[in-house]
């Protein structure tokens, strides 16, 4: 077995992602950063969320550049926008089918998963031969939290 060079590090999940994806992105260091806050988020921040929890481990960057690097990971498919009505955009790095449920009193955004195969294609009356891509769906309503 070759030796490891000193400097090989451990591919990140980013680096994984990629690899699946089959994508050609140049990765920057502020990508990374920007990736690696969402993937240790669970609460679907938004772009100034980013940037907040980014400025420490990254001193300079600019909201300009969060910006920048949401979008050209959205682009790429390494991440996910999340639309929930008026509200400013959130973004989700969970690339695995699922919906989003959206408390109305407290504003919390929680990742809801299928408890079952799901075809979307059986469960809603589509037109014949339609292909799904993806699906974008919220559910709102109260979090256990605010339902007591």
């Amino acid at each position: 077995m070759p030796p490891t060079p000193r400097n090989a590090t451990k591919p990140t999940g980013l680096d994984c992602r990629l690899a699946v994806l089959g994508t050609d992105m140049r990765l920057t260091p502020h990508r990374r950063e920007v990736f690696q806050v969402l993937a240790e988020s669970m609460d679907h921040p938004t772009a100034y969320d980013v940037f907040d929890r980014v400025k420490d481990r990254t001193p300079g960057i600019s909201l300009a550049t969060v910006y920048n690097c949401l979008e050209h990971l959205t682009t790429h498919g390494l991440i996910r926008q999340v639309h929930l009505e008026r509200a400013q955009s959130r973004y989700c790095a969970n690339l695995h089918e699922h919906i989003h449920f959206h408390c109305e009193t407290c504003g919390k955004v929680i990742d809801a998963h299928p408890a079952a195969a799901f075809d979307p294609t059986k469960f809603w009356n589509l037109p014949a031969g339609t292909k799904v891509t993806r699906t974008d769906i919220a559910i709102h309503g109260n979090c256990p939290n605010c339902s007591k």
